[in-house]
């Protein structure tokens, strides 16, 4: 999502009357993130304390949708750690109601976080010039969600909701509804700054920062409980539907220590304290996602970090089937490529990829957008950028078209926020 600064203060006062309005759920004060495909097949929490995530399942650009690959595994990774999953759409419309209806026929269907939980759309660029007209394709998509047995939301951040939105007619058809980004600054932020809370009636999310963590993660908090919705008593493991994705969590979440197996993908607990060699475990290292390689005994062997954990100090984030399994290889579109070049690279036909990345149309691809294949093996040339005076990694994976994170786990990078002019990196 975009990364806003906005500067308009509101007292303590005010918070807590927005906060205390509406019904009071358990999950009223929780933390969260959000996702999209920059932040990998599993996504990454920044704290132990975080209760939910929402994850991107795709969007359009004013009529051309971009699927996220990404979306199904999230969804269940959240669930295995148990976390609450919500989904989000990037729902650049406009003010045409006929391009929000083509995006919600699309998605509305692939939804796979529980009936009842959050659908936000995410409305922060491509305004028309009708302000009326954009408030009514955004109601219009928020009545779509409703109906389809979820829990409407509207995203974006204050200067652009004034310009462009009649937002209070969005609040008294769908009260408390709103989910707006405000951040004082881009210097990492672990808990709200309520000093720069936007001023506005009907806010239930607040994303406070962009920078959650070193390197750039979306860190929210819950106003209202929403949050809640479609959970039993706010409880990850128990969604009150279930979704193929959501029972996928559920199965990865009941895999004990003795049950891990190579394969797996697993994260590390924020618990965790030290590898099995004594070394301690750097919080980073916490926040991403790791196949396992080996296991001996009660300690297992994690990719990229190369490095043996105990069994009982990592969760599993599937069982080691479906998506979990199998040689799947993945590209990140740069300037030039096509989809047949990509998949000359695999040894395998542009159609397969269309086919595997739900492509509409195979000569739309965009630098940056992550392609997967399944089969085959990789013959793809390795890429490399020498670091430059000023470059921060946040930097670099943006100009890359990657995540910090991903730069991180394939260079070794103990810490994120030391890298030096000259040197080389992979992605």
């Amino acid at each position: 999502m975009k990364k806003v600064i906005k500067k308009a203060a509101i007292g303590m006062v005010a918070f807590f009357v927005v906060a205390a309005s509406g019904p009071v759920f358990a999950a009223v004060g929780d933390q969260g993130v959000d996702w999209s495909k920059y932040n990998g097949d599993y996504g990454n929490f920044g704290y132990d304390h975080d209760k939910f995530a929402i994850a991107q399942i795709g969007g359009t650009y004013g009529g051309s949708f971009v699927d996220q690959a990404t979306y199904s595994t999230q969804v269940a990774s959240a669930i295995a750690q148990g976390k609450r999953a919500h989904t989000y759409i990037w729902y650049q419309v406009g003010g045409s109601q006929e391009v929000a209806k083509a995006a919600l026929d699309r998605y509305l269907p692939k939804i796979q976080t529980p009936k009842n939980s959050i659908v936000a759309l995410d409305y922060e660029s491509g305004a028309s010039g009708d302000k009326q007209a954009n408030t009514d394709a955004i109601l219009y998509g928020m009545r779509r969600v409703k109906a389809a047995g979820y829990t409407p939301m509207y995203y974006s951040y204050k200067p652009y909701t004034l310009a462009n939105v009649n937002y209070k007619q969005i609040i008294k058809e769908f009260p408390n509804s709103l989910w707006i980004a405000a951040y004082p600054n881009y210097e990492v932020t672990p808990v709200p700054n309520y000093s720069f809370f936007p001023s506005m009636d009907g806010i239930s999310v607040f994303q406070f920062t962009s920078t959650y963590v070193a390197g750039g993660l979306d860190g929210n908090v819950d106003l209202t409980g929403i949050t809640d919705k479609g959970y039993e008593n706010g409880n990850a493991t128990k969604p009150n539907t279930d979704t193929p994705a959501t029972d996928d969590g559920k199965d990865a979440n009941e895999v004990t220590p003795s049950e891990i197996k190579e394969g797996m993908t697993v994260t590390i607990k924020f618990s965790a304290t030290n590898y099995s060699t004594g070394q301690a475990i750097p919080k980073w290292v916490k926040e991403n996602s790791y196949k396992v390689l080996q296991k001996s005994g009660n300690k297992v062997l994690l990719d990229n970090i190369m490095s043996w954990v105990a069994a009982s100090d990592v969760q599993a984030l599937d069982t080691g089937g479906g998506n979990s399994s199998g040689n799947t290889q993945t590209h990140i579109v740069q300037s030039g490529d096509t989809l047949s070049g990509i998949a000359s690279n695999w040894g395998t036909n542009w159609q397969e990829l269309a086919r595997q990345n739900s492509l509409s149309n195979p000569n739309m691809i965009y630098t940056g957008q992550v392609i997967r294949f399944t089969g085959g093996q990789s013959v793809a040339t390795s890429r490399t950028y020498t670091v430059r005076s000023g470059d921060n990694l946040s930097s670099i994976a943006s100009r890359l078209g990657t995540s910090v994170q991903s730069l991180v786990s394939m260079n070794g990078i103990s810490n994120p926020n030391l890298i030096y002019a000259g040197q080389t990196l992979n992605y």
